[in-house]
């Protein structure tokens, strides 16, 4: 998310293109996220960075939140900063790849497309302070909608090996 921005469809009158606001400045922040598919059990950090030392940092925190005995085990497309060979995983954490090219495998891809579209597009951002705050509203706004994220991320196949 930044100030670089990206469009949206939206509703309008045929024949009439809507106005719409374009920034070409190019500060940015990104939602690093974790989500229990079926569940409104959800995690994240607003990074003003993407990288191995902010997917560590990632890992670290959502680590530092599971209960005790308590193991954990993310999906997470082939990134650069998810399969750097200098990131230290957790023992409560495990790792589990998609295979390339299958975003619709992975539940957390319909939050962040729910995010997008309903909170984050067609905005303005004066500097990276409210691009931040505007990630961390949107990730409360969400939160707070009971059953949201339980919705977008209950995927048939994740039924099958999710525990309570």
């Amino acid at each position: 998310m930044g100030q670089k921005g990206r469009g949206a469809r939206v509703w309008y009158e045929r024949g009439i293109r809507p106005r719409g606001v374009i920034d070409q400045r190019h500060a940015s922040a990104w939602i690093f996220g974790a989500v229990r598919p079926g569940t409104d059990q959800a995690f994240a950090l607003v990074l003003t960075e993407v990288g191995t030392a902010a997917m560590q940092a990632f890992l670290d925190r959502f680590s530092a939140t599971l209960p005790e005995r308590v193991h954990a085990a993310l999906l997470l497309d082939g990134a650069g900063w998810h399969i750097a060979g200098h990131l230290a995983v957790p023992n409560n954490v495990s790792l589990i790849f998609l295979p390339p090219y299958a975003p619709e495998l992975n539940p957390v891809e319909r939050v962040w497309l729910y995010l997008r579209e309903r909170f984050l597009s067609l905005r303005l951002f004066p500097n990276l302070d409210a691009i931040i705050d505007g990630c961390c509203q949107a990730w409360n706004r969400l939160t707070a909608e009971p059953g949201r994220i339980a919705s977008l991320t209950n995927y048939p196949y994740l039924r099958s090996v999710r525990t309570s």
